[in-house]
């Protein structure tokens, strides 16, 4: 067990529903590891839209717009109810990207983690795999966009591999999301998969985890990153604007992989063949959509919801990383108070990949 002797550290402090204004980077108590837990010195805290919406309040059932129309700022849930999992516990730390090292452990049953380069399971599943009741860091407790970050010692990952700290700090949410999607569809070799915004961070995971699986990938993305997609792997590519009915045809997919919903979200019933499935975990282009019953039930396709991540997802993704299955696609990376910079970007939609966020020195 080793003790830290500062007692504060820098962070980004998230105040309240609203815009960049409730951002502000102070000095912060030093997270203190209890039993079972340990301490991590964040070395890398990805960017992600989940940030974003819960600052916005964007979960709130009264908001139907898209994550860019409530990125105006104007936007924001009056009710308290727009957290990921129900009230957001403001004032607290936000990030639930972390690549980090142990630098302390409450006890000494988790000592051999000490000095060790880890990954954080941000999904956490305090009540057991049976149950689908989730806790997620940067949600539901204080995450990494901070110097220091205390967790669980169950869901610190280390991992063995030449990837930077950064590259590293693209996974945890984006590649866990995506691999639990391909994991509840049940994706199989030869398989024809469509992945709507497949240059966004979890488009890019599923992209590459469903040619590790041996699918044939139609990607969807906005025409100027097309070129970009397709160097990832994507067997086809096909333009945000396209008419995708008419570029595919009824029939073309055993799975639709879609996280943008909106508008598109019809088209994509339309192009799934009978008895296949769409899986989704997000809604960026509006969480409220047109459902015809009758593509559903005469086409017996199923509807998947996932967001409590499976038992073997991210065992798995350290796994795919140590064996060189995967790569990372890490767009840029942004000092830990340039935060704000960091979100302006990431809302332009012109990147492919992640955005991360380094802290200072330590």
């Amino acid at each position: 067990m080793k003790i830290m002797t500062r007692s504060v550290m820098k962070a980004i402090v998230t105040t309240g529903n609203g815009g960049y204004e409730k951002l502000v980077y102070q000095d912060v108590p030093m997270p203190v590891p209890l039993a079972g837990e340990v301490l991590l010195k964040v070395l890398a805290a990805g960017v992600n839209n989940t940030e974003i919406n819960t600052r916005l309040g964007w979960y709130s059932s009264a908001i139907t717009e898209s994550t860019n129309t409530a990125s105006s700022e104007a936007l924001t849930a009056q009710s308290g109810e727009g957290g990921w999992n129900a009230a957001t516990p403001f004032p607290f730390i936000q990030g639930t990207d972390c690549c980090g090292e142990v630098v302390a452990a409450a006890d000494h049953t988790h000592g051999h983690l000490l000095g060790k380069r880890v990954l954080v399971r941000a999904c956490m599943r305090e009540n057991g795999f049976d149950s689908l009741d989730t806790l997620w860091m940067g949600s539901d407790f204080d995450g990494a966009f901070a110097q220091y970050v205390k967790v669980p010692a169950s869901e610190v990952f280390p991992i063995d591999c030449d990837w930077s700290d950064a590259e590293l700090g693209t996974i945890p949410c984006a590649y866990g999301t995506a691999e639990n999607m391909l994991h509840r569809a049940n994706l199989l070799a030869g398989e024809r998969v469509l992945i709507m915004g497949a240059s966004g961070g979890v488009g890019v995971a599923a992209l590459q985890l469903a040619k590790r699986r041996g699918a044939t990938v139609i990607a969807v993305a906005g025409t100027e990153k097309l070129d970009a997609v397709a160097g990832l792997g994507a067997d086809q590519v096909i333009s945000r604007s396209a008419d995708l009915l008419e570029v595919l045809g009824e029939n073309a997919v055993d799975l639709v992989v879609d996280n943008v919903a909106g508008a598109n979200f019809p088209v994509a019933l339309k192009v799934l063949k009978r008895g296949g499935r769409l899986v989704s975990s997000g809604a960026i282009a509006g969480p409220v959509v047109a459902l015809d019953m009758r593509d559903m039930y005469l086409k017996d396709i199923t509807l998947i919801g996932t967001t409590a991540w499976d038992e073997p997802v991210f065992a798995n993704l350290v796994r795919y990383i140590e064996q060189g299955e995967i790569s990372p696609v890490l767009a840029e990376t942004f000092a830990l108070q340039d935060i704000v910079q960091a979100q302006q970007a990431f809302l332009q939609k012109r990147h492919v990949g992640k955005f991360v966020l380094i802290p200072s020195a330590q």
